[in-house]
């Protein structure tokens, strides 16, 4: 029998990756990677009581070949009886709209869909393909941009999900080679996809893999590999001291002035709120913040830290900000974004009007599970209720003279899709509309706060 599987339990047992209610959502891209661990996980399901469900991110990124992974994912899913989750990912059009590489709009796009499928499914937990030599990799690649001590500790064990804190991310391969996973394909019988992009010389991480870490295996270290991976594990627990800290300032209502903070809890501290803005901040960046150069620039924020250690930021983007906030319908959810109180609430009738609040209501059904809000973006489109066809947002905002400052903070509503069902001001939307068919009713009531 293969060596694999009892390794995958030991990985599991050793660092608690079993999910508290038995849920696990697999990501699975088709690759070598993802399918020994489904085939792992299968083996192991049923003495850890695991129920699995696949999820599969479509980038669109190549072609036919995209469409091919996904598909074969959806026969692996259909042989083994396991239900999956296929969704065809913007990522060209949100790339576009957005100064982020392609490689960092995947990403973000990837770990939203993860998180608000774990939610909507009932799993907390979402089962990543990571293994050593990514890990190796990933150190390197930081360690070239610079990166602090919680970058080159690469990734953990367990995580929280960047897209939402309360689903968990375990990547239960972080101590197999790519080597070790291809012997284990061979003993399993597992059948994978390649893609063809890992080749590609365009992307930084491809050059790290294919040039860089082979010529520093061949000229200074063979076992380079394992010193970059002992290196993250070194690093990690001390990232791990220091993250703890930060969260102890950042929570203290008595806590010493910014100021006088050791610099290496000054720089977490900056770190820290870098991340939780999505971008893992470089030396540069890290120290004109702490030095308080006014307006240091980051791809995609401005961003200044006041005297008390907080940053704020105002988005270098001319028409319109690059929040967002996902949301899992229960029966009633309350939000707060953009200087709006919404309100949402999903029951079989209209839920009775308030003076305070605007509102509008949905068939929930066409809406789906899990809605999005954002602020209107150039080139969103919309159709209204009563419209024959979509519009411009910009233009639907013109014709009502709405001015332009209201345009730039207006909230709008997306479905899973990326599809606009309301729009902060305007007439619900004609697709999603209440008929005679309508079971369930989403109220959306707003106002905004002063």
């Amino acid at each position: 029998m293969s060596e694999f599987v009892p390794r995958l339990l030991g990985n599991f047992e050793r660092h608690q990756l079993r999910p508290h209610n038995g849920r696990l959502l697999v990501a699975v891209s088709g690759g070598i990677d993802s399918m020994v661990l489904l085939t792992g996980l299968l083996n192991l399901a049923p003495k850890l009581e695991l129920s699995l469900r696949i999820a599969h991110a479509d980038h669109q990124l190549r072609g036919a070949e995209s469409d091919r992974d996904a598909a074969s994912v959806a026969a692996v899913a259909a042989h083994f009886g396991l239900p999956v989750v296929i969704r065809k990912l913007e990522v060209r059009s949100k790339k576009s709209a957005s100064p982020e590489s392609v490689e960092m709009v995947a990403r973000r796009l990837r770990h939203r869909f993860l998180a608000e499928e774990a939610l909507a499914g009932g799993e907390s937990t979402v089962a990543l393909g990571h293994q050593a030599d990514d890990q190796a990799e990933l150190v390197l690649l930081r360690l070239l941009r610079g990166a602090g001590s919680d970058g080159l500790s690469g990734m953990n064990w367990c995580d929280p999900s960047p897209a939402d804190s309360q689903v968990r991310l375990i990547r239960p391969l972080l101590d197999f080679s790519r080597d070790e996973l291809r012997q284990a394909a061979a003993e399993l019988e597992v059948t994978f996809r390649e893609d063809s992009s890992n080749q590609g010389p365009q992307y930084l991480r491809n050059r790290i893999r294919h040039e860089l870490l082979p010529y520093l295996e061949r000229e200074f270290n063979p076992r380079i590999r394992r010193g970059l991976q002992r290196t993250a594990d070194i690093l990690g627990a001390e990232a791990a001291w220091l993250a703890d800290e930060v969260r102890k300032w950042r929570a203290a209502t008595n806590a010493l002035p910014f100021a006088e903070l050791p610099v290496a809890l000054q720089r977490g501290i900056l770190r820290q709120q870098l991340w939780e803005w999505g971008q893992e901040g470089d030396f540069e960046t890290i120290e004109k913040l702490r030095e308080s150069v006014p307006s240091t620039q980051s791809p995609l924020l401005t961003l200044t830290r006041g005297s008390d250690g907080i940053l704020r930021s105002k988005s270098t983007l001319p028409n319109y900000r690059i929040e967002e906030r996902s949301v899992v319908l229960g029966r009633t959810n309350r939000v707060h974004f953009g200087g709006a109180e919404l309100v949402l609430k999903r029951s079989r009738k209209v839920a009775a009007a308030n003076a305070l609040f605007a509102q509008e209501s949905f068939d929930a059904q066409r809406v789906g599970p899990v809605v999005t809000f954002r602020h209107w973006r150039p080139g969103d489109r919309f159709q209204p209720l009563g419209f024959r066809q979509p519009s411009k947002v910009q233009n639907l905002f013109v014709n009502r003279k709405i001015p332009p400052a209201e345009r730039r903070t207006a909230v709008v509503g997306t479905t899973s899709a990326g599809i606009l069902f309301w729009v902060e001001g305007l007439p619900p939307g004609e697709a999603f509309k209440l008929g005679p068919k309508t079971d369930q009713i989403l109220t959306v009531k707003w106002r905004r706060e002063r």
